[in-house]
C-alpha cells in the first residue's frame, strides 16, 4: 500500500479522518496476513516507510504506525503519506551463546 493520505472532507470531522486513515493501514495489514506464505516462510514482515510527502518517507516500525499518524493530527497537518510493503519473512533461532537467561 502506498497512499497518500488527504485529510480535507467537507462534512466529515478531521478526528473521523484520522481515525480512518488508521483503519486503514489495520484493514490492508489483516489483508496481507491472510495471504498463502511461500513455501519455507514462517510470517509475512512488513516495510513501511511514513512522511508527510512520498520524498519525505522516512523508514518507521510497523508498531509506530498509529504514533505517527497521531502526531501528524497534533502538528495539525492536513496530508501525509504511508507505505506498507508486505515480504515473506523466516524466523532464525539465536545461537545458544546469544541467549541471555535471567538466573
Amino acid at each position: 500500500m502506498k497512499k497518500t493520505f488527504v485529510l480535507s472532507h467537507p462534512k466529515i470531522k478531521l478526528a473521523r479522518l484520522f481515525d480512518a486513515a488508521k483503519h486503514d493501514a489495520k484493514k490492508y495489514l489483516k489483508r496481507e496476513r491472510k495471504k498463502a506464505l511461500p513455501s519455507g516462510m514462517d510470517f509475512w514482515d512488513f516495510d513501511c516507510k511514513f512522511g508527510l510527502t512520498e520524498e519525505d518517507a522516512k523508514v518507521i516500525h510497523l508498531g509506530d504506525i498509529n504514533k505517527s499518524i497521531d502526531e501528524v493530527e497534533k502538528q495539525g497537518l492536513n496530508t501525509f503519506y504511508l507505505e506498507i510493503i508486505a515480504k515473506p519473512a523466516q524466523r532464525f533461532a539465536k545461537p545458544e551463546d546469544e541467549l541471555d537467561f535471567d538466573d
